[in-house]
């Protein structure tokens, strides 16, 4: 199940929120070793959780951390707008109609079934706001994830080689990507409808 979950909400799923940043610790920090900060409780936060993001988390049945992803309107700030700058050539990515993606965690219990319920979710929720674009910084090691669902972003920039390269990807709202994405994952529009109205209300768009 999706949960769509603004940060200052996030008290409300307590098993859900701890298990999510300390899933975040181990992908991060453990696994990816990027400079990253953990807590005393072995919770991985930034700045930018402090902004109030709305966080997209897969829930397990046994109301735990499945996997998730941070998003924020680009018109505040954003990890792009303030650390990669060099790879955008210098150009500030700002509209009310492109949201930052960052963060994208899967946990280590998670199945084939996770990643794409969460690119299904994001989708719904850009084509439901009536957002254009997406824009995210993401390593090498995502590429073939989203080749396999078939939501590829336009590459704006990158540095480093290989599986330590990273990338600054622009991903488009398509009026197809919905039908896409649902019959690459497996998930209905119905369902996928059910999680934007439960958290937000009628969509903005058909």
């Amino acid at each position: 199940m999706i949960r769509f979950v603004y940060a200052d909400q996030l008290d409300t799923y307590p098993r859900l929120r701890d298990s999510m940043f300390r899933d975040r610790a181990e992908q991060f920090k453990t696994r990816l070793q990027w400079d990253v900060t953990v807590d005393a409780d072995g919770f991985e936060r930034d700045a930018y959780d402090a902004e109030n993001p709305i966080y997209v988390i897969y829930e397990l049945p046994d109301g735990t951390h499945g996997g998730s992803m941070r998003i924020l309107p680009t018109t505040g700030p954003t990890m792009i707008n303030d650390h990669f700058l060099h790879l955008t050539d210098g150009v500030a990515i700002q509209s009310p109609f492109i949201w930052e993606c960052t963060r994208f965690c899967l946990s280590p219990k998670a199945d084939g079934r996770v990643a794409g319920a969460l690119m299904l979710a994001g989708a719904e929720f850009g084509l439901s706001s009536g957002l254009s674009h997406s824009v995210g910084v993401f390593d090498a090691r995502m590429t073939l994830v989203y080749r396999r669902l078939g939501w590829i972003p336009e590459i704006l920039g990158q540095e480093g080689e290989g599986r330590s390269a990273v990338a600054v990807g622009l991903w488009s709202m398509d009026a197809d990507l919905r039908e896409r994405l649902s019959a690459r994952s497996g998930i209905s529009r119905e369902v996928s409808a059910h999680w934007y109205e439960r958290a937000f209300g009628p969509s903005l768009a058909a």
